[in-house]
């Protein structure tokens, strides 16, 4: 008997006799650390396996696969050799339009991401974390402190090591010994792909416009994938989000929500939850007994959008039983990842702060508002769709310059060609240092938080937020 399940406006027919064997053709697509995690757990799990990437593997996957004996092919997706599959597990970052996935759906062949497939390998507790901005942050929070309280935890998804290499190389096998927890950042891509993967506690942090060009341009279709998150909990699941959330707020009065519900909130107090009180101390609770507090001088992260990631970590750890005083602890001593609001340095007088990280506009405006010296700001890159204007308040108030780092910033000069009297176009991270330190005095900021994709000049974030430090350095 299969089970049909929904996949965007597509039925998918999965079979439960299709976990390995039995002549059940597994293909991967995209050689990049999911797809190579993914085929190796297939291939310990028994399937016949196949990986395809339409561009170059690097030679460290490649290595992998031969030396697992992984059948795999590059630069070109053999239809011949795809299509005959009993099911497709994709790269999250290509699209669902794209015409290879559109003959798999026409075929009546299931497409799924890698966290639906590692799912179903591991019993390990599955905390997973989405919103359109922090979700890194929040999950590698998380992580510290169940790290810190020396629970047997793993950070997988979006960040840190392949999911299924995980559970290939710790769920499978005679000596399997495999993680007690799962932390996973999960993107709206990840989650379109899973179908009967369940969070035992998810975390949705906020939801503003992203990615919209992969969503037809159509808010709700976004809006409908971050709240996959919550597809299969149960009542002894928990949901924690944002209550000050607009689109979040909304959406809840239209959903059957049957997970134990924690929100957390600056503007309100919560029974259960985490929300800011009077005196400028969070407090955190989910059993109405034995509650936490802390000032938001003590946290290791500051700024209105950290109160709400430390808040959702802060819920989250107590939601597993870590001790207070750890919580307190990590929430206190937690160092970021770098390219987010990363102080390069200081030269002559003049800041350079790296937010190569914020590839939308909602990023940039929380890093905005977070600074105090009059801003240089670098912009631009591959627009996802953007909405500019909800800028427009704060670049008044703050932004001296603007440079565009992109390879076509039409869009932004007609956006803040009225607000900001000097504008200059660069395509390089060092011509922008560089016209930055020129157009700077003492006292100044240069931010890079460019609200856009990287991949028009960089082969990605951490790309360009690198060659930004490297420019900086050499100033």
């Amino acid at each position: 008997m299969s089970e049909k399940i929904k996949h965007s406006n597509t039925s998918q027919t999965l079979s439960p006799a299709g976990r390995a064997g039995e002549g059940y053709r597994l293909v991967v697509l995209g050689g990049g650390e999911s797809g190579v995690g993914t085929a190796v757990l297939a291939q310990k799990k028994g399937f016949d396996v196949f990986l395809s990437d339409k561009g170059k593997i690097k030679n460290k996957y490649k290595d992998v696969l031969l030396k697992n004996g992984i059948s795999w092919e590059e630069e070109k997706h053999t239809e011949a050799l795809i299509l005959n599959a009993s099911e497709v597990v994709k790269s999250p970052g290509i699209p669902d339009k794209a015409e290879l996935i559109k003959a798999l759906h026409k075929n009546g062949i299931p497409v799924i991401s890698e966290i639906e497939f590692a799912g179903r390998y591991t019993k390990a507790k599955k905390i997973c974390i989405t919103g359109s901005n922090g979700k890194t942050t929040t999950t590698l929070l998380i992580y510290h402190i169940l790290t810190k309280a020396g629970l047997n935890v793993a950070l997988g998804g979006n960040v840190g090591k392949s999911f299924a290499m995980q559970v290939a190389e710790n769920a499978c096998g005679p000596d399997a010994n495999d993680f007690d927890f799962y932390v996973l950042e999960l993107s709206s891509f990840q989650l379109d792909g899973m179908f009967e993967f369940k969070a035992d506690i998810a975390v949705l942090l906020n939801i503003t416009p992203d990615h919209l060009d992969r969503y037809e341009y159509d808010m709700q279709k976004y809006v409908d994938s971050k709240f996959r998150i919550i597809n299969n909990q149960t009542e002894s699941d928990s949901f924690i989000f944002c209550i000050d959330d607009e689109i979040i707020a909304k959406e809840l009065t239209k959903r059957i929500i049957k997970a134990k519900q924690y929100p957390i909130s600056l503007k309100q107090k919560v029974e259960q939850g985490a929300y800011l009180n009077e005196n400028n101390q969070i407090i955190i609770n989910t059993n109405n007994t034995n509650p936490l507090s802390m000032t938001i001088q003590e946290l290791a992260l500051q700024g209105r959008h950290n109160i709400y990631n430390s808040m959702a970590a802060g819920v989250t750890s107590k939601l597993v039983e870590i001790r207070k005083e750890t919580i307190r602890e990590s929430l206190s001593d937690f160092h970021n990842i770098g390219h987010r609001l990363e102080l390069v340095g200081n030269v002559h007088g003049i800041e350079f702060i790296n937010d190569s990280k914020a590839t939308n506009v909602n990023s940039t405006w929380y890093a905005l508002e977070s600074m105090n010296n009059p801003v240089i700001l670098i912009l631009g890159g591959v627009d996802k769709g953007n909405d500019y204007s909800m800028l427009n308040d704060l670049v008044k108030e703050k932004v001296k310059a603007i440079i565009c780092l992109g390879a076509d910033n039409k869009k932004i000069i007609k956006a803040f060609g009225g607000i900001v009297e000097t504008i200059l176009e660069a395509n390089s991270a060092k011509q922008a240092v560089d016209q930055a330190y020129k157009l700077g005095k003492k006292g100044d900021t240069v931010l890079l938080s460019p609200a856009c994709a990287s991949f028009d000049l960089f082969e990605d974030y951490e790309d360009r937020g690198t060659q930004f430090k490297q420019a900086v350095r050499g100033l």
